[in-house]
């Protein structure tokens, strides 16, 4: 699946593809936060998803609540980060994604 920026990603079954969306560098103190002391981005856009898993019972494929553009919240320490094309991406379980966040509309 081609994404926004190009880059070919095909999850396979309940797998999703996650740009991480880095945290903004200053608090609201005003205080700047050194890169040795920010934990780690738990929040990412949705960049592909792959078909779902597949049902023990019935083998029917069980699609994902996600879907391409999501932004979500994920498990911490979940998935696996990979480069591709200079792009840092993360694989994730679709288990490991834990919210979609809903923005309003002004």
């Amino acid at each position: 699946m081609a994404t926004k920026t190009g880059i070919k990603v095909n999850p396979l079954a309940d797998r999703v593809v996650i740009r991480t969306l880095e945290e903004t560098e200053q608090m609201r103190g005003g205080l700047y936060i050194p890169d040795t002391a920010k934990e780690k981005p738990q929040q990412g856009e949705v960049l592909a998803v792959g078909p779902g898993r597949r049902s023990e019972q019935t083998g029917e494929i069980i699609p994902l609540d996600v879907k391409t553009g999501d932004t979500v919240v994920y498990s911490k320490y979940g998935g696996t980060e990979i480069t591709v094309d200079g792009d840092d991406l993360l694989i994730l379980n679709g288990r490991d994604v834990l919210a979609i966040v809903k923005t309003k509309k002004k």
